[in-house]
């Protein structure tokens, strides 16, 4: 049997490989905020980012908004790693609890996604954002609906 080679035939865990694997398919907004995947399983996808100068607010600090936008995306990641073929997502509530500032120089923090529930036309999971030392920077929770590609 040959392996899929359509998004439409491949389970999200596939599609999600293939992506990650093929530098040239995978997102741009992981080279416009300048963040990798770190680690892709069924029901986990983790992101690895450094923020710099070109993510800053105007209190010299990171914005919220790269927190906000590498739990979005290892949270929904997560949730497209669980679904069959045929199958797609899409947010529709995300949640961000900031704990503490990111300031240049952080150096690489790490976005780790889990899934709590995968139905079959909703999904939840957890993200949680760490330093280089583990220490929490923010965390949130996504509700994403299930739907046909």
């Amino acid at each position: 049997m040959n392996a899929p080679t359509s998004p439409k035939e491949m389970t999200g865990l596939q599609a999600l490989e293939m992506a990650f694997r093929n530098s040239g398919s995978a997102p741009s907004i992981g080279r416009t905020l300048n963040f990798t995947v770190a680690h892709v399983e069924h029901g986990r996808v983790d992101f690895e980012g450094e923020p710099n100068e070109n993510h800053l607010n105007p209190l010299k600090t990171v914005h919220g908004g790269y927190a906000a936008t590498l739990l979005d995306s290892c949270m929904g990641c997560a949730v497209h790693s669980t679904l069959p073929a045929g199958k797609s997502y899409t947010t529709l509530e995300l949640k961000i609890n900031y704990i503490r500032a990111m300031r240049p120089g952080i150096g690489k923090v790490r976005a780790i996604g889990k899934v709590i529930h995968s139905g079959r036309s909703t999904a939840t999971a957890e993200g949680k954002l760490v330093d280089s030392e583990d220490r929490l920077i923010a965390h949130g929770t996504t509700t994403c609906i299930i739907m046909d590609m």
